[in-house]
């Protein structure tokens, strides 16, 4: 299905619009949207090249993780990475189409669902490694049902308000009743509001756990300085609260016509807001290797598992179940150390 973009002239009067308006759904857009209507001249070029990152993002995690696996180490957010940078190269791809088909209203419903479902998997990624941190920091209280719990029941709303945004992004191009696209904007704005809330998180999770006052010593996991891991979840989460800030304090603003839209919601800052920053953390954790810093134990499920503690040490284990061979029962030596031996008392 087709749909035609007033023009500027076009727009002068409510006759001529309702001219242009199709008489089957899916209907186009009447109000402006972040980064609008893509154009082959101006966002096939720019749109190539994050392509090509997250291709290269893509690639780079899926080795890494791929790798760790052949060793035994899990690290399940490099593969979630894998699948952000996925979803980002299909939105690519569907944005390229779109600039090549403006009209076409299926294309530009799936540029919207791809462009809206991507993120949020860095967002639980970034609440996995403070979960680790908190835990980290005060293992007693991080490894609470309450606490673990929490993280669960969040995971939950993350999907189920992805599941609503996308509904509403869908049901917008196939109504045109004023209250149910009322609706489906107050749906859309408390779920962006949502996920703001959630990108921020990291911040009052992190820095409460640092200033409230520890009872044990930390629970070490991975490689590097335990400051050095603040650093880089706080800069991830500063990178992505940005974008997500931007795009839903834009959105309450009030809804300008599609061929009139706003100073804000020009070409450079969706590419700025979205996939730059999105790039910037994807090969953020490539550089830093959090697979490394982050990582903990498989099967990690209280107190001092991250650092190893609650492990049995090695060499007890071994000496405890080790079966003694034969020559050690009988407190005989193999032949060919009795001939080394032997050879060794005729040198002396």
């Amino acid at each position: 299905m087709d749909f035609i973009y007033p023009r500027q002239s076009e727009a002068s009067g409510p006759a001529s619009s309702q001219s242009q308006m199709p008489q089957h759904a899916p209907y186009p857009p009447r109000t402006a949207v972040l980064g609008g209507v893509p154009t082959v001249h101006t966002d096939v070029p720019i749109t190539a090249i994050f392509l090509f990152l997250f291709i290269c993002g893509a690639v780079a995690h899926m080795t890494i993780f791929q790798a760790n696996k052949k060793r035994g180490h899990k690290f399940i957010m490099s593969a979630m990475m894998f699948g952000f940078c996925m979803a980002r190269i299909t939105t690519c791809i569907m944005r390229i189409v779109w600039a090549t088909r403006p009209r076409n209203a299926q294309i530009a419903i799936a540029a919207q669902i791809f462009m809206a479902a991507g993120v949020v998997l860095l967002f639980i990624i970034n609440l996995i490694f403070a979960q680790r941190i908190i835990r980290a920091a005060h293992p007693n209280s991080g490894w609470h049902p309450l606490f673990k719990h929490s993280f669960t029941a969040i995971y939950v709303l993350i999907v189920v308000v992805l599941v609503m945004i996308l509904t509403t992004v869908v049901q917008s191009f196939y109504t045109l009743n004023a209250n149910t696209k009322r609706i489906d904007r107050a749906i859309n704005l408390a779920g962006g509001t949502f996920y703001t809330v959630v990108s921020f998180l990291p911040f009052p999770l992190v820095i409460g756990g640092l200033v409230i006052p520890r009872k044990t010593r930390i629970d070490k996991f991975g490689s590097g300085r335990f400051r050095t891991k603040i650093t880089i979840l706080l800069t991830s989460a500063f990178l992505l609260c940005l974008g997500a800030a931007f795009r839903t304090g834009t959105n309450f603003k009030t809804p300008r016509p599609m061929n009139d839209p706003p100073t804000y919601y020009n070409k450079a800052c969706f590419y700025i807001f979205n996939f730059t920053v999105e790039t910037l953390v994807i090969f953020l954790y490539v550089v830093v290797r959090v697979d490394r810093r982050f990582h903990v134990p498989n099967g990690s499920k209280g107190p001092g598992d991250y650092s190893g503690k609650n492990v049995p040490d090695e060499k007890d284990e071994h000496v405890a179940t080790r079966i003694k061979t034969e020559e050690e029962v009988f407190d005989e030596a193999p032949e060919h150390d009795s001939a080394e031996r032997l050879s060794g008392d005729q040198r002396v």
